[in-house]
């Protein structure tokens, strides 16, 4: 099945800069960017993504940041100090009344025995007011169909923001069985909102060497689901991703067409 994103009709690279920065949990920080760009931003989608281009707080040289679509061409004709960091994140929060959005970083060690810390974890920590960076709407893969009863939404800490983004958009008819993976327990959130009837399990890691993913595949095979035809997604570590869809085509028998799934990382492999 080829990966359905649906994206805007018109999108431009937005150039903004970090407006506030708050550690939400021990292992995510929100971070608030905003600017005039903000309202060439259209409202697509609940997972609605897009691609943060900033510079690595390390870095010695002025780095160079995108200012067009064809960033690819862009960032070629630079040299190697000034380019930027890529990442793509999910908006968890649109603020249209403060021309500004908030997008929640999960954050994360690459070695943790020697504290060296994944490039988006090492800006959202040292990202201050005013600190510049660029944006590019990527749109949504979440689309329900509308013979769904249920829903059933899984991921690890990586796709936390978006699930807690669409839970909080989801139509109250549409209730959710949510299986979300965090790195401990004190990254549990308290205060969720879901549609009416929707179950959440939270599952949090007590090995700091497991991989991220696995409990949320397990925890899927095993679950006693409610009946009815329902849509999937899934989203995370990419085996997680395609582990939990295979699981639902062959064992539960749900049609390609009702899951979607992401695979936003693959551990141990190092991103751009």
């Amino acid at each position: 099945m080829t990966l359905r994103i649906h994206r805007p009709s018109k999108r431009r690279m937005l150039s903004l800069t970090v407006q506030a920065s708050e550690q939400t949990s021990p292992h995510f920080m929100t971070v608030t960017l905003g600017g005039d760009d903000v309202h060439h931003l259209q409202q697509i989608g609940f997972d609605q993504a897009g691609r943060l281009f900033f510079a690595d707080p390390a870095a010695d040289d002025d780095v160079f940041l995108p200012s067009s679509e064809r960033w690819i061409l862009q960032l070629t004709l630079q040299g190697g100090n000034r380019r930027p960091r890529v990442r793509t994140y999910t908006i968890r929060r649109f603020k249209p009344e403060v021309s500004a959005f908030d997008i929640e970083i999960s954050l994360r060690e690459i070695d943790p025995s020697e504290r060296t810390a994944a490039p988006g974890t090492r800006w959202a920590r040292a990202a201050t007011p005013g600190t510049k960076v660029a944006f590019l709407d990527e749109g949504h893969s979440y689309a329900p169909p509308g013979t769904a009863a249920w829903q059933l939404l899984a991921g690890d800490e990586s796709a936390l923001p978006a699930i807690l983004a669409i839970l909080e958009r989801s139509a109250a008819d549409l209730p959710a069985e949510v299986f979300l993976e965090v790195p401990v327990s004190e990254d549990i959130r308290t205060e969720v909102t879901m549609p009416p009837g929707s179950t959440m399990h939270w599952l949090p890691r007590t090995d700091p060497d497991a991989k991220p993913g696995t409990l949320a595949l397990h925890a899927v095979q095993q679950a006693q689901l409610p009946d009815g035809r329902f849509y999937a997604w899934a989203a995370g570590e990419s085996s997680m991703a395609t582990g939990i869809r295979r699981h639902l085509v062959s064992k539960r028998g749900v049609l390609k067409s009702d899951i979607s799934f992401r695979g936003y990382f693959s551990h141990g492999r190092t991103s751009l």
